[in-house]
């Protein structure tokens, strides 16, 4: 954390508690120094309540397209250009225009807290038509709006369409394209955070252990009863006396909490990849997925054993027996995956058998599908 900004918190606090304020504000440093190695600060585990990003979101043209942009299909493409033909003042009859260099895309962005008037977005823009790429194209002048229907920011610029994609066949996906700094902020979304008496912590996890975790902490570190845990993701700081809002928030940020992360599995269906911990175990099972069939032996390992698979981790597969033998009583969750690739398991294929092996209680830890 900014020991600086700390001590100065300290001191505003503590300024009459007495002759020996130095030498405590010095073990109290000193101590969140040499606790932090094995820490997380508070601002990776909890968000300022009204310090957000906001949606926007709004309807525009690209033009320049060669030959790739919508066709006559798309109506709202022709009645589009012919709208903005006439913001020119050029008339044209809509069912004259038979240009295919256009294509009727959206523009999302999002609109960072406390941007000003001037500020740069990042824009993306999206086909909605039936273009077959945006690439070479310039979007026009589009409006993007808030929920309440405001237009905060005005977006235009060469669309960029990037290299390959992941997850897309190893291609291009040129019917999606962004625009760095491509929209100005025009109007501010207010918030007067300096003249707030406290903040509200909101944790990004509801977990009652880590409100407590992060009460304790504030309240060892800033003052007594500075903070209150009200429930397992919402925690109130209020601001001592003599210290801005700012100063309290930076230091309450930057403070240090022990902290450990629920153990869980994420799997991505639209990649194949599959991601857990390092101590996400799987029980002794029987799995059977098609033509696949494995069963989980514990202590069965053998280091020299003729005709099997050695995968590590005193793990190795017998495909001949159809056993993954392990050396104790449970395996990890990678070691299956990687039992499960020598079978000839595809990821899909691993996929459902990690589902399935959560639903019979093989697996403890949570299993997120994305």
């Amino acid at each position: 954390m900014n020991i600086k900004v700390f001590y100065g918190i300290i001191k505003a606090v503590l300024k009459k508690k007495g002759k020996n304020m130095n030498k405590f504000l010095s073990f109290v440093a000193a101590s969140v120094i040499a606790t932090s190695a094995f820490a997380t600060q508070i601002k990776e585990l909890a968000n300022i309540v009204g310090v957000r990003d906001n949606q926007l979101i709004g309807y525009g043209l690209v033009v320049g397209l060669n030959g790739t942009g919508d066709g006559s299909t798309s109506k709202f493409t022709i009645q589009s250009l012919s709208n903005m033909l006439q913001g020119v003042n050029v008339k044209i009859n809509p069912d004259d225009i038979k240009s295919k260099n256009a294509a009727a895309v959206m523009v999302t962005a999002k609109l960072p807290a406390f941007a000003r008037h001037g500020d740069k977005l990042d824009i993306e823009i999206s086909s909605i038509g039936d273009a077959k790429s945006l690439q070479g194209g310039t979007l026009l002048m589009t409006p993007l709006k808030g929920v309440d229907g405001d237009i905060y920011a005005l977006a235009q610029g060469p669309l960029s369409i990037g290299g390959k994609s992941a997850g897309r066949s190893g291609g291009n996906h040129p019917t999606v394209g962004t625009i760095l700094n491509g929209a100005l902020v025009e109007r501010e979304v207010t918030y007067d955070i300096y003249n707030q008496d406290s903040i509200k912590l909101s944790l990004k996890d509801t977990n009652f252990k880590t409100a407590l975790d992060i009460q304790n902490a504030i309240n060892a570190n800033i003052s007594d009863d500075t903070a209150k845990a009200i429930d397992p993701r919402m925690v109130i700081v209020k601001k001592p006396d003599d210290v801005s809002i700012i100063e309290l928030a930076s230091a309450v940020l930057d403070l240090d909490v022990e902290y450990k992360p629920d153990e869980k599995i994420v799997v991505d269906e639209r990649t194949g990849t599959i991601v857990s911990g390092i101590n996400a175990v799987v029980s002794p099972v029987v799995i059977t997925h098609g033509a696949i069939t494995i069963k989980i032996e514990p202590n069965s390992y053998e280091e020299a054993a003729q005709n099997d698979v050695n995968i590590g981790s005193d793990t190795s597969v017998a495909p001949s027996q159809n056993l993954l033998k392990i050396s104790g009583e449970k395996t990890t969750v990678a070691n299956v995956t990687r039992a499960l690739n020598k079978l000839g398991a595809t990821p899909s294929d691993i996929i459902s058998i990690l589902e399935n092996l959560k639903r019979v209680g093989a697996i403890q830890v949570d299993l997120e599908i994305i």
